[in-house]
């Protein structure tokens, strides 16, 4: 029974092009942040319920923060349950890294007649691959048909006219459509009577947490000056790229990335393998700080192998300008 998203099944080496230890005395490992520059770093995965839309529940977490910022990744409808990552502050751009990143639901499917079980599993089999759908009328992108493809299609439990199931699917795929659909194929319609999302990207159920336990780790830390419950629900931003290929530089390199260069090939210390051209990479410091996050121009062996040329076209840097110092070359 397959249960990981395709990123989940990639085992990546790491190929060195030039041997690099990071000065200490410039950054710090993601998990030594401050906890001030932690929180504004940070990115919580919470545990959405039914009733509010995404975007509120995205303003609550600015205001348990008292924050100016917040930004959530891929919205749930309203009674839609589960996981949903919400960056702080600085970061929530971040969360344009998440959005095209695979998604795991649980969905209780309701048949409008008698089938029997065997008719269910085969008509569900020929909804994994890659499949046609129509967008639903109320939707957030265009109406029109696109392809999506779905990962995998566990059934988990058949109970008269009930199915529970797990499916991992591209994103932009709408689950209710998806349902439907099968209740065309069996030829007894069908609607989606629960749904509750497992995982986005790197983000599964093992790291949630609910408005409530973040508003208890804030009161813990103002009125207890006590940072535990912080640590635990705050992720660093590391974490919400950590299904993206690496390419890590050197210290000499990050200040110029900061400022906005796209990355030549002189300036990476490693890369993952099987980076291909055009794919979404992060940039990482030595220390495993994410830099900024971008298009590959060439695929992995090419970064190692060459000796010029652009290798990751810049979308979104996080790093400041002056947390490693800019190097005047001669």
């Amino acid at each position: 029974m397959r249960t990981e998203l395709p990123f989940e099944k990639i085992k990546r080496e790491i190929l060195t092009r030039r041997e690099h230890v990071s000065d200490p005395k410039f950054g710090c490992r993601p998990e030594a942040r401050p906890i001030q520059q932690h929180l504004n770093y940070g990115v919580v995965n919470v545990d959405k319920p039914k009733g509010p839309t995404s975007h509120q529940v995205s303003a609550y977490v600015q205001k348990i923060f008292g924050i100016d910022k917040a930004g959530h990744s891929g919205t749930l409808d309203p009674k839609v349950t589960g996981v949903l990552p919400v960056a702080l502050s600085k970061v929530t751009k971040v969360v344009q890294a998440l959005l095209p990143a695979g998604k795991e639901y649980v969905c209780i499917m309701h048949l409008h007649d008698d089938i029997k079980e065997e008719q269910i599993r085969a008509a569900c089999n020929e909804f994994v691959g890659r499949i046609k759908q129509m967008p639903p009328l109320k939707s957030a992108v265009k109406r029109q048909e696109r392809y999506r493809k779905v990962y995998y299609f566990n059934i988990l439990e058949i109970k008269k006219r009930e199915v529970l199931f797990r499916v991992g699917c591209q994103a932009g795929t709408y689950i209710r459509k998806l349902v439907h659909d099968i209740g065309v194929k069996l030829g007894c319609g069908a609607h989606m009577a629960e749904l509750r999302r497992t995982k986005a990207g790197p983000f599964n159920e093992s790291t949630l947490c609910t408005m409530q336990d973040l508003t208890d780790a804030v009161w813990l830390f103002k009125e207890k000056n006590d940072e535990s419950l912080l640590r635990k629900y705050v992720q660093p931003v590391e974490n919400a790229v950590a299904h993206l290929p690496k390419v890590w530089v050197l210290d000499s390199t990050v200040a110029s990335i900061a400022h906005g260069a796209n990355l030549k090939i002189p300036g990476i210390s490693r890369v993952h393998s099987d980076i291909q051209a055009d794919e979404l990479v992060a940039i990482m410091t030595e220390k495993d700080e994410l830099v900024a996050f971008g298009e590959a121009k060439m695929i992995s062996k090419d970064m190692v192998k060459k000796e010029r040329g652009i290798a990751v076209v810049l979308e979104r840097v996080f790093m400041e300008r002056d947390v490693y110092p800019k190097i005047e070359r001669v």
